[in-house]
């Protein structure tokens, strides 16, 4: 994957902190200091970004010679082998726990949909309740959560605009006052359906609700929702930082490489990295924009984040592995690295775990 430095943006050098410098190549060198954290953005503040992000990308979109080597020799679904195995894919819905400001918790509802309480505050992560997304057959394991068994929704973070992250009929069942932080570029999407606080966001800034601060990170990723808007928006994962400086870490959707090692060094002390794991096959066409299982375990130990739950699987088949293939290899990867079991939240699809 291609490296790149992080780009200019049309903020203000004020409003956008300088990335970590490059590691020095003597001893005698101070250490690299880490930027501080941004003043956090006024929510529902109007912006104005470039026209496109694709001076953010990590690793070149696919090419002609790629779309025909895929054409040839790709495979886009599990043959019959690899899909057998869906009735034992693991699936326990049970009550949200009861928690108060104090308590951090997450359930995970499927894919990448995540119901994280936090700080006093309900929040989703890309809501998708929806049975069937374009282009993608229907969910493989139900949705986790009743919609009519959350509480009331205080905030949703958007990772970016795919369609099996950005979901228009999960979306049409919010509240249009709901607070939305999303990716920079992607908020007039929501105020055409008249949501009316919506906060976007560039990588490494955040903003404050109700003493939670909520900061947009980069990904090795992209964006596209039609055939005129590929990089129109940003793509990115979040930082939940709660009062008492409890700090969960939702990914999005992301390949592996440099930006887990930065943004653990600018969020230290992540108590829970909520880590993409699935749709990495064949390898060769998708590395650049989604980690493998061992990727993600490696992704974790770069964040420096204390637990890690899995993500990303076992709810659409978006590509060739096994349906049940990611969730033996991370636990292979994570043993391997030795790490402690009780640390890999490996939860069923609909099961809760609060941080104690």
């Amino acid at each position: 994957m291609t490296q790149q430095s992080e780009p200019t943006t049309p903020t203000t050098p004020a409003d956008r902190p300088a990335d970590l410098p490059a590691a020095s190549s003597t001893l005698t060198s101070p250490a690299p200091s880490v930027p501080p954290l941004a003043e956090p953005r006024p929510l529902g503040e109007r912006r104005v970004w470039p026209r496109a992000f694709h001076d953010r990308l990590t690793a070149p979109l696919p090419g002609l010679k790629a779309f025909t080597r895929f054409a040839r020799e790709g495979a886009v679904r599990p043959d019959k082998e690899g899909l057998a195995d869906i009735p034992l894919l693991p699936y326990e819905p049970g009550p949200l726990p009861r928690v108060d400001a104090r308590t951090v918790a997450v359930t995970w509802a499927g894919h990448a949909s995540w119901v994280v309480r936090i700080g006093g505050l309900t929040v989703l992560t890309d809501p998708v309740w929806s049975r069937r997304i374009i282009g993608t057959p229907a969910r493989i394991t139900p949705v986790g959560v009743p919609w009519e068994a959350l509480p009331p929704v205080d905030a949703v973070v958007i990772s970016h605009n795919h369609y099996d992250h950005l979901d228009a009929p999960t979306l049409r069942r919010l509240p249009r006052r709901t607070p939305v932080f999303v990716p920079a570029g992607l908020g007039r999407w929501f105020h055409r359906r008249r949501f009316t606080c919506v906060t976007e966001l560039d990588w490494w800034e955040g903003a404050e609700l109700s003493g939670v601060r909520i900061d947009f990170v980069p990904a090795h990723h992209w964006s596209k929702r039609t055939l005129t808007d590929t990089c129109r928006s940003l793509w990115g994962g979040w930082v939940f930082t709660a009062p008492d400086g409890q700090r969960v870490y939702f990914a999005g959707d992301t390949g592996y490489g440099h930006w887990f090692s930065r943004i653990g060094s600018r969020y230290p002390g992540i108590d829970l990295a909520l880590l993409p794991i699935g749709a990495y096959d064949p390898r060769w066409w998708l590395r650049d924009v989604h980690c493998d299982p061992e990727e993600a375990v490696q992704a974790a130990q770069d964040l420096g984040a204390r637990r890690m739950a899995p993500m990303h699987w076992g709810t659409f088949v978006l590509s060739a592995e096994p349906v049940l293939e990611p969730l033996t290899r991370v636990r292979a990867a994570w043993e391997k690295a030795g790490l402690p079991r009780e640390d890999l939240w490996d939860l069923p699809v609909g099961a809760s775990r609060v941080l104690e």
